[in-house]
């Protein structure tokens, strides 16, 4: 588990760091870091299960709010950046998706983790 939150933490990292160049980083920059600096907590001290869980059903809502009003795939493997709009949700949302799950892991985990100690 350690390995896994490292990775996340790394990858949200990476994500907030490409957010500057969107045209509403304000937004994006603290939606990638907030759970970057939370994997990063989570090796050295864990939350109450609540919180990652509540997180999670926070980013599941932002992923499907984001979600475009016709899906065109993510684009992956392209030159281009961003073809049209609904490219551009797919990929936040998925984004947004993709932090969900690591905080829906880190919280079933540590919700197991109280349960057996």
């Amino acid at each position: 588990m350690r390995y896994l939150a490292i990775i996340f933490a790394l990858c949200f990292l990476l994500s907030a760091a490409l957010q500057f160049n969107d045209p509403d980083p304000a937004l994006w920059v603290p939606l990638y870091a907030i759970p970057a600096l939370i994997s990063i907590l989570f090796l050295k001290t864990r939350l109450n299960p609540y919180v990652y869980l509540s997180l999670a059903v926070v980013y599941f809502a932002i992923a499907i709010y984001q979600w475009p009003p016709e899906f065109e795939g993510f684009l992956f493997g392209e030159v281009q950046i961003m073809r049209n709009m609904n490219i551009e949700l797919a990929r936040e949302s998925g984004g947004m998706a993709i932090v969900g799950i690591a905080m829906l892991i880190f919280g079933i985990y540590t919700l197991r983790a109280e349960r057996n100690s």
